[in-house]
């Protein structure tokens, strides 16, 4: 197809940002749902301020959540499948989120139509690739307190272009329990073990210290076998 030389040139950002033809804005309070699992894949988000996550829920009940998603990420990109069917997870607004709720279509157009955007997209799937890897060898290398560790930093942005905003989104110890795969009376065990020795601050909110990322990057925790919980002897 051969673009018109007397129209603007496409510009994605631009493209994300605003309402239009197959797209509209839409506001998510805290708890709010983007789409539930076994919902249809019509439309696609793009999520341009805010938190949310993603999670699955087992037959018996028990709800995992796989990965945090923020401002910039694409939420519901499997609805893009070759073949339209459910969603196989669910998405959740963490605190208020404003997002772009493109219908499939859409999507689908202008992928083909426009370079530019295909490159902004395809440039989102593969960082998103590369986290879940880092995800996975996280889960099967590290211990628990590093794993915490590593959540907080990312909840947080470090390592992302700007400033990291060392208020972290609200989330509970459960959340942050299932994140790392381990339990809530462990997380809280870390979680004061780290507060006290100066890497988070929290009442009612956790902030969150740039010195944690030596934690994750140099290992630098002190006494080591500290870091798991004492074990209560048998009556």
């Amino acid at each position: 197809m051969t673009r018109d030389n007397t129209s603007p040139a496409f510009d994605p950002a631009t493209f994300l940002a605003s309402a239009g033809l197959g797209r509209k804005i839409i506001e998510l309070k805290s708890g709010q749902t983007f789409f539930a699992q076994g919902d249809p894949t019509d439309f696609i988000f793009y999520l341009q301020k805010g938190r949310a996550r993603l999670t699955v829920v087992s037959k018996s009940g028990k709800e995992a959540t796989i990965t945090l998603l923020s401002a910039g990420d694409f939420v519901g990109e499997g609805a893009l499948a070759a073949v339209p069917g459910l969603r196989l997870s669910k998405a959740t607004a963490i605190n208020n989120c404003w997002a772009l709720k493109i219908a499939r279509d859409e999507m689908v157009r202008v992928m083909h139509e426009e370079p530019s955007f295909a490159d902004v997209f395809m440039k989102f799937l593969l960082t998103s690739s590369m986290r879940t890897q880092a995800d996975l060898v996280d889960q099967l290398i590290n211990s628990s307190e590093k794993r915490l560790a590593r959540i907080l930093l990312l909840m947080a942005e470090f390592g992302k272009p700007g400033d990291p905003e060392t208020f972290i989104p609200p989330i509970t110890q459960e959340t942050l329990a299932e994140m790392i795969g381990t339990t809530r009376s462990r997380v809280s065990f870390f979680m004061n073990r780290i507060r006290k020795l100066g890497f988070i601050r929290y009442n009612g909110r956790i902030q969150v210290h740039k010195s944690l990322l030596n934690v994750v990057l140099l290992d630098q925790l002190p006494d080591r076998n500290a870091s798991k919980p004492p074990i209560l002897p048998i009556p």
